[in-house]
């Protein structure tokens, strides 16, 4: 049981990291200046996926409705610490971060209690409303973004090289409107890893058996 335990938590402390760094680089001012609406649908849909797969995981190995919730507010709490660090060291971050995660995981927690803790319905409706409505909620995080010009002219970096140099992405369109792009990929991928939240909950119990 203490070696089931153990990797439980590890696993949840991997995604939970990895998903403060996804955020920190998400309102990174030299991403966001160079790069604009393309990094915001890159690291939505990244954070959309270490969400689902992380909270699924959490969720099916409790067994609790509610859980889903509780990894995301451990996201948000170790995001706060990681800012909060990167800020006292003099680097351009605003320390407030809105906890972007926290209704995605609802609606996943939502899904579950309704289904019945039905694991595919989980899959299918959770993954879908997480990956269509965290692209959503993250635009609420650009709000609380130092304005990135501002902030790139206070805090001058090297020139990209030519391979780096960024292209200006039309965003005038639909099909190239970062939210459309975010939701409409964390929609399908979403699931994908639903899935493999569900799996590494089984294939943790088969190791510790």
């Amino acid at each position: 049981v203490w070696l089931r335990r153990c990797t439980h938590y590890l696993s949840i402390v991997v995604v939970a990291v990895n998903s403060t760094l996804l955020t920190i680089n998400a309102g990174d001012y030299i991403f966001y200046t160079d790069w604009a609406w393309t990094s915001y649908t890159v690291f939505s849909i990244s954070q959309t996926l270490m969400l689902i797969v992380g909270a699924t995981y959490y969720l099916t190995f409790t067994g609790v409705p509610g859980t889903a919730t509780y990894y995301a507010l451990i996201m948000t709490v170790y995001t706060w610490i990681a800012k909060g660090a990167w800020f006292a060291l003099g680097y351009p971050y605003d320390f407030i971060v809105t906890p972007v995660w926290l209704p995605s995981a609802m609606l996943l927690d939502l899904v579950y209690w309704a289904t019945k803790k039905n694991k595919h319905s989980l899959i299918l409706f959770g993954g879908v409303l997480v990956g269509m409505s965290l692209p959503l909620f993250n635009m609420v995080n650009l709000i609380t973004v130092a304005d990135p010009l501002e902030t790139a002219f206070k805090y001058p970096r090297p020139t990209l090289p030519p391979y780096m140099t960024p292209i200006e992405p039309q965003v005038g369109k639909f099909h190239n409107s970062p939210v459309a792009l975010g939701a409409g990929a964390g929609a399908v991928l979403a699931c994908t890893f639903a899935a493999l939240g569900c799996k590494l909950n089984t294939w943790t119990y088969r190791w510790m058996a």
